[in-house]
C-alpha cells in the first residue's frame, strides 16, 4: 500500500509534465498501474478479479486541466470492458457522468491493441492505442486521442507515454 500512495504523489507532482487519456490496460487482480504521457498521468488499481478503479489529470491544451475518477468492469475476459466515470473541468466549466467501453486485443509479442468510446452528456472521447512492453513492468504506449466537447474546440492528436505495474 505504501508503493501505492508513493508512486500516485509521484505522479500527482509530475501532473503538469508535458494526450490525453489514460491507455486501456490489462491489470493482473490486485495488480497496480501507474503511469505518465504526453499531457497526462493516472494511476489505476484493480481491486477484484472484474473490476479496476483509476485516477487521472489531463492538461488540455484550450481547457486547462482535468480530473477523471473512472472505474472499469470486465464483462468478457479481460478484453472487453464496460467504463464508467466523472470527469470535470469541461468546457464552461461543466462536470460530467460518463460511460463507454473499451476492447483490448489479446496479447501478441509483447503487444496489446486497445480503442475505447466515452460519452458524457457535454463531451464524446476516443481512444486508439497500442500498448508494448519494454522489460518486466514497464510498458510504452502509442496513442491517438479524439476529445470531442459538445461547446469549444475538439482537441486530437497522437501522444505517448509509459506505464509502471506493480
Amino acid at each position: 500500500m505504501k508503493k501505492i500512495i508513493l508512486a500516485f504523489a509521484m505522479f500527482l507532482a509530475m501532473g503538469n509534465a508535458g494526450v490525453m487519456a489514460a491507455p486501456v490496460n490489462t491489470l493482473a487482480n490486485n495488480e497496480t498501474a501507474v503511469g505518465i504521457g504526453s499531457k497526462e498521468s493516472y494511476i489505476e488499481h484493480k481491486f477484484t478479479p472484474k473490476l479496476t478503479v483509476g485516477y487521472q489529470y489531463a492538461d488540455r491544451d484550450e481547457y486547462d486541466h482535468q480530473n477523471d475518477l473512472y472505474a472499469q468492469y470486465d464483462l468478457i475476459g479481460s478484453n472487453f470492458k464496460a467504463v464508467a466515470g466523472f470527469r470535470n473541468h469541461l468546457p464552461n466549466d461543466k462536470s460530467n457522468g460518463y460511460g463507454g467501453v473499451a476492447v483490448v486485443s489479446p496479447s501478441f509479442l509483447g503487444s496489446q491493441l486497445y480503442a475505447s468510446y466515452v460519452k458524457g452528456n457535454d463531451f464524446g472521447e476516443t481512444q486508439v492505442g497500442l500498448n508494448v512492453d519494454v522489460v518486466a513492468n514497464v510498458d510504452l504506449n502509442i496513442n491517438y486521442h479524439n476529445f470531442d466537447p459538445d461547446s469549444g474546440h475538439h482537441e486530437n492528436g497522437v501522444g505517448v507515454g509509459a506505464t509502471i505495474k506493480f
